[in-house]
């Protein structure tokens, strides 16, 4: 039974559901789970598998594979946490996955940045706010600046996200309104500098947005986790704008409070230590999380821990069953001047003074689709007479003759055909002699070879409306119904 409960007992504990019980209860219920699944691996497993509907559970080996990855991970989690007190780890959605895989699903291009000579942020505004004047604490989430958290996938794609998330915030804060943005339009459209799946940085799609004008919204533009063609249509429908950006100062972790005191704030972190990418709860200050920034995120306030000190709210965008709801608690005031994982070394956010343009209409909908070209024309039958007539590409024979007039019409299925004079049978052009004796097709005099079992002849049909139809009325064959064998004469 305690198995059965496993994974709902982990998400609770990742949830930071405090109020429910004591953190330090929690934990202790958390990892007696976490022993549980130790002592009955397979089943957790098979649960695990069944909470993320992972795809392999029909592929033995890749089953196999991925089993003892999640049970390394197992173990490793049981041992991080029976040391760390501040935070604690869990089997997430990427408890089947190694390091070396994880890491290839980051995006944040921080060789770009190194390397770019075209960044243009404005003058740091924040510089003059007193930081002894600061708010102890604040959550853009209570104050409604922040959406809900949202997940990239396998997208490498986290530059898009933390660049929306921190647009998203000063919309709300400027305008009152808090609109969803689009993700997808930054992959898809913002190609010059960012390469959408495969990396970019904020600062360059906070130049894109400027330079186009805004940003669609999620719902117009919906994100799809791979790289797409841009819709001009949806790039066209400016429902946000921003004035310019600000790249708030390296390695200065009190610049970033007095700029995240002030709005949300787009930052770069490193995000593929084993115990970061595991998280669950708490204030993470895992000294091997290092400074090679490979992670766009996004800082949604600050706030302080009774027993473990200050931290930075962070929320990622790789969905709420992840750490606590989508969230992790970085810790604040690390003794690297670069902050825990980095936080301080590239942030950045967008200015706006203004309202947005009129919110346009939607993106309208494909046209209606052309009208499908016109049928080609059916073959049309052979006529054999004014009352009488024989299928597309066949030949009329008459089967009944008086004084030169036919009284009778069979058909012969196939064109330009020889009538044989037994009145019953036909032959083909290329064949076109009848040996009545031998029922034979034979080839025409000069051609020493080839012969083919002569055909038969079907009835001919009435041609609807015919003189003698419409003098007489009689029930003749017409067509589309089954001619009846033709009797010898």
């Amino acid at each position: 039974m305690a198995v059965r409960f496993l994974i709902a007992a982990l998400l609770v504990a990742a949830s930071g559901g405090v109020g429910a019980a004591p953190e330090l209860q929690l934990r202790e219920q958390h990892e007696k789970l976490l022993l549980d699944a130790k002592a009955n691996p397979m089943a957790a497993f098979q649960q695990w598998m069944m909470q993320y509907t992972k795809a392999y559970a029909n592929d033995i080996k890749e089953l196999e594979t991925r089993f003892s990855v999640w049970l390394e991970n197992l173990n490793y989690i049981l041992a991080y946490n029976a040391r760390t007190t501040s935070h604690w780890l869990h089997l997430n959605a990427f408890a089947d996955l190694t390091t070396d895989e994880f890491r290839n699903r980051l995006g944040y291009d921080f060789k770009a940045r190194q390397a770019s000579n075209r960044l243009q942020s404005s003058p740091f505004i924040y510089d003059n706010v007193d930081a002894n004047q600061l708010p102890t604490e604040i959550d853009w989430r209570k104050k409604g600046a922040v959406t809900e958290v949202k997940n990239q996938g396998q997208c490498g794609s986290c530059w898009a996200f933390a660049t929306t998330g921190s647009v998203e915030g000063i919309n709300a804060i400027v305008t009152g309104e808090l609109a969803s943005l689009s993700e997808q339009e930054l992959v898809d459209c913002d190609t010059d500098e960012d390469r959408g799946c495969s990396g970019g940085l904020m600062d360059y799609a906070y130049q894109w947005i400027i330079k186009n004008g805004g940003l669609d919204t999620e719902d117009d533009y919906p994100y799809t986790a791979e790289d797409g063609v841009c819709v001009a249509a949806k790039k066209n429908r400016r429902v946000v704008t921003i004035d310019g950006y600000v790249d708030i100062p390296e390695n200065d972790e009190v610049a970033l409070k007095k700029a995240a005191a002030h709005q949300p704030i787009a930052v770069a972190i490193e995000a593929d230590a084993k115990s970061f990418q595991l998280y669950g709860g708490g204030v993470y200050d895992d000294p091997t999380c290092g400074t090679s920034l490979n992670h766009g995120v996004l800082v949604v306030g600050y706030g302080k821990d009774p027993h473990f000190g200050n931290y930075w709210i962070v929320k990622n965008s790789w969905g709420p069953e992840w750490g606590d709801n989508g969230y992790i608690r970085l810790r604040m005031g690390a003794e690297d001047v670069q902050g825990m994982c980095g936080i301080a070394m590239a942030p950045s956010f967008p200015t706006k003074k203004g309202p947005n343009p009129p919110t346009p209409g939607p993106t309208p909908g494909p046209g209606p689709k052309p009208s499908p070209s016109p049928k080609p024309p059916s073959p049309q039958p052979v006529k054999c007479d004014d009352d009488n007539e024989c299928p597309a590409g066949s030949t009329c024979c008459c089967v009944m003759e008086f004084f030169n007039m036919c009284f009778q019409w069979g058909c012969c299925p196939m064109p330009k055909a020889t009538c044989c004079s037994d009145n019953q049978h036909c032959c083909p052009a290329d064949l076109p002699v009848c040996d009545t004796v031998g029922g034979r097709c034979l080839p025409k005099a000069g051609v020493m070879f080839g012969s083919q079992p002569w055909s038969r002849k079907t009835p001919a049909m009435r041609s609807p409306g015919g003189f003698v139809d419409r003098i007489f009325g009689r029930g003749f064959v017409r067509k589309n119904q089954e001619p009846k064998e033709m009797k010898p004469q």
